[in-house]
């Protein structure tokens, strides 16, 4: 299927004078904007949620984000249009955004939430529908406007998202340019441009991007790369964990960046851990084909993108793996180190899973350690176990900011209805991975805050209740 791109107005004649056009009007909506109170911005909020929740529309954008991309799957797609919209939209109506939105008398401080300003949400093609109503909605969450920088592969997916969005405000009688899109054809240097004229960029995809956002002068948020490596462990239920890796594998064919790209298995269980994942659908290459792996997945040193993010039949095809790969659900790839000089270890937005054998959880966890080294740090690890203490130890040793137990990554890493992580598309990474942030991207982000500050009863303790200790151990 096809859709028409709809050009908000004709492009001026450069990246320069394009931006100026959308940071004109979207100014001119946030005057108006500004004056609603929570119950007309979460009004709007869930008029950006209907306009990709709705069922034609899921599914419409869905398959033209495929046919635009040539990335993932239409059932994957219509699931992160939806699934990921909802549990968005339940955390941002329960967030309190705009004027008082918190007051402790006891400490003489009550808070008020304001706008950051003009938003500039660089998308990927990885989710060229989800992504944009993502950020859209936590911009306007805060009372902002936003202007989405489109990955030039999905612009006829994102542009078709931001018709539908605008539509659903001017429904409810919002300002449509609260949300709006580069137009066509799509540049570094108008990214670049919006980048630099935006008070916010906010940056998901391209690490390029990321890189190119932070040294623009402009207040920016980046997310840090996935590669994530699960750890089963000893003590693991196989079947469990191998259903759950299986489903966060192959969902959206692997263009996730939660999607788990190794699998680390204690010795003592590896043969039952390997043949757990192939009752749940995974196919254990021999020698030969993880010679054909390497040779088709990467081609002069780049993923070859006739085989990433492809069905595991179209895979198999391609760079010649035997019949039973290509029906399999993905396949597994056992490697024996991980390193730079160890194209495995690396993301592989393939249904490529690679295997480590260790020798116990001190080496898994080193093993999980050295891949993040290779590409993800910052970003997650996962566990299945039944001993938390492991869990635990691979929580203060690891330097991540998710450590997931038994559970499906791709579906929890993001945020899930049975755990505590908000929903978002895009997963900060802490300075490990050159980011400003260190958890999920969220409303809070979106907001400025002013304190007013009352004066509260002294407290000020004594010198010795603070110095006290040390001058016992050190003297005065």
């Amino acid at each position: 299927m096809s859709a028409k791109v709809s050009a908000l107005e004709p492009a001026p004649c450069s990246a320069e004078q394009a931006v100026t056009d959308l940071m004109r009007r979207a100014r001119a909506a946030m005057e108006t904007y500004e004056n609603h109170d929570q119950t007309r911005v979460d009004e709007a909020v869930t008029a950006l949620a209907w306009s990709i929740y709705k069922p034609d529309n899921a599914q419409m954008l869905a398959e033209l984000a495929v046919e635009d991309t040539g990335l993932g799957n239409v059932d994957s797609k219509i699931i992160k249009n939806t699934r990921k919209t909802f549990g968005a939209l339940r955390d941002l109506l329960r967030a309190k955004t705009v004027g008082v939105i918190d007051e402790d008398p006891d400490k003489g401080m009550v808070k008020y939430g304001k706008p950051v300003g003009v938003v500039g949400a660089v998308c990927p093609s990885t989710n060229p529908a989800a992504t944009p109503v993502n950020k859209a909605m936590m911009a306007l969450k805060g009372g902002n406007a936003v202007i989405i920088a489109p990955s030039p592969a999905g612009y006829g997916t994102t542009a078709k998202t931001v018709e539908l969005m605008r539509a659903e405000l001017k429904r409810c009688n919002h300002p449509e340019d609260l949300v709006q899109i580069l137009p066509a054809p799509v540049t570094k240097d108008m990214t670049q441009a919006l980048m630099n004229s935006c008070d916010l960029a906010v940056v998901t995809g391209s690490q390029n991007n990321v890189k190119r956002a932070m040294t623009s002068g402009t207040v920016a948020i980046g997310v840090g790369a996935g590669n994530v490596p699960v750890i089963i462990d000893d003590t693991a239920d196989f079947d469990d964990a191998a259903e759950k890796i299986t489903a966060s594998k192959i969902f959206d064919n692997s263009t996730s960046c939660s999607s788990e790209n190794a699998v680390i298995i204690l010795e003592s269980v590896y043969e039952q851990a390997i043949e757990a994942l192939k009752r749940a659908g995974g196919h254990l290459c021999d020698s030969g084909e993880k010679s054909k792996v390497l040779d088709g997945l990467w081609q002069n040193g780049h993923l070859n993108r006739h085989v990433i993010a492809k069905d595991m039949n179209v895979f198999a095809e391609v760079i010649g793996l035997s019949p039973a790969a290509a029906t399999a659900k993905f396949a597994m790839v056992e490697d024996d180190r991980p390193g730079p000089d160890r194209p495995l270890s690396d993301e592989k937005l393939s249904l490529i899973l690679t295997i480590y054998r260790a020798t116990d959880f001190a080496d898994a966890k080193a093993i999980a350690k050295a891949i993040l080294e290779v590409k993800g740090k910052g970003h997650s690890v996962g566990v299945h176990t039944a001993n938390m203490e492991h869990a635990r130890e691979l929580a203060e040793e690891t330097d991540v900011v998710r450590v997931l137990v038994n559970q499906a990554h791709t579906f929890g890493n993001g945020g899930s209805f049975n755990n505590a992580l908000p929903f978002t598309l895009s997963m900060g990474g802490g300075t490990w991975a050159g980011n400003t942030i260190s958890e999920n991207l969220n409303y809070r982000h979106f907001i400025n805050i002013t304190h007013l500050v009352t004066t509260i009863g002294e407290d000020k303790p004594s010198e010795e209740a603070l110095f006290g200790d040390y001058w016992t151990k050190y003297g005065k």
